[in-house]
């Protein structure tokens, strides 16, 4: 993969811990009270949006965790699959 994919890939899903970063921020600025409507409404659609990537992102963290997990050390382990939305 060249570095111009990997970048727009990583423009397009940041990282969890830059995405939490932003969810709080977002957060703090809608808690503060002072932001007109429109952009009250902005903030809460992009914060709702990085909500629900970062639940698809722990979920998917999890499934990788249960695979690993897998007590049954005899049975083949199961292939991952990252396309659950």
């Amino acid at each position: 993969m060249s570095k111009a994919n990997q970048t727009s890939e990583t423009e397009k899903s940041p990282a969890f811990e830059t995405s939490l970063k932003e969810l709080e921020e977002i957060v703090i600025r809608l808690e503060s009270g002072e932001l007109p409507l429109e952009d009250a409404l902005n903030e809460f659609e992009r914060g709702i949006q990085l909500a629900k990537q970062g639940q698809k992102t722990l979920q998917q963290a999890e499934q990788r965790v249960q695979i690993l997990l897998n007590p049954d050390a005899q049975s083949p382990l199961d292939e991952f699959s990252s396309d659950a939305e």
